[in-house]
């Protein structure tokens, strides 16, 4: 069965609104981190990721797994968050040619301290839109989503690891 080079009218329908909500989200979230507390989605991102690590300490080609970054990407974050205080890089205790990345207590302090004002844009923008069972049914699409664009689930949030228990 060939498909046509088209969307069905149906197909059109579902990936427009998707579309436009992959567009106008990012903007939403960025605007409230960097304007309650100086940080791109991605800095607070990496730096919640770290949080959850043991010893709030990563490999930094494991955080950019963890994170979907390039290393370039990566490493400029996390120089901009060095600089601040809130990340301190170190070469790596078993091998001398990779490089650790360890969440200061300062670092700490501020996301826990940008949480609040994350979790309020996200209530608002998402999930204060939706009944339980609508949340419940976005994140079984959202897996099967996931499940084609990251199938080993590397990437933190892909894999189930902030899924209730």
């Amino acid at each position: 069965m060939s498909r046509s080079r088209s969307f069905t009218a149906e197909e059109q329908a579902t990936w427009a609104p998707v579309a436009t909500m992959m567009e106008l989200l990012p903007r939403r979230i960025d605007g409230q981190l960097l304007r309650d507390d100086d940080l791109t989605h991605f800095d607070y991102f990496a730096m919640a990721v770290l949080t959850r690590a043991e010893n709030h300490t990563l490999r930094m080609s494991q955080l950019a797994d963890l994170t979907n970054a390039t290393r370039p990407r990566l490493s400029h974050v996390i120089g901009r968050l060095e600089k601040r205080g809130f990340v301190v890089r170190s070469k790596a205790s078993d091998d001398a040619r990779g490089t650790d990345v360890r969440l200061t207590h300062e670092g700490r302090r501020k996301a826990i301290a940008a949480t609040p004002g994350h979790v309020e844009t996200v209530r608002d923008a998402v999930l204060d839109a939706l009944t339980p069972e609508q949340q419940g049914q976005l994140r079984q699409i959202a897996h099967l989503v996931l499940s084609r664009l990251d199938p080993s689930g590397q990437v933190a949030g892909a894999r189930g690891d902030f899924d209730p228990r």
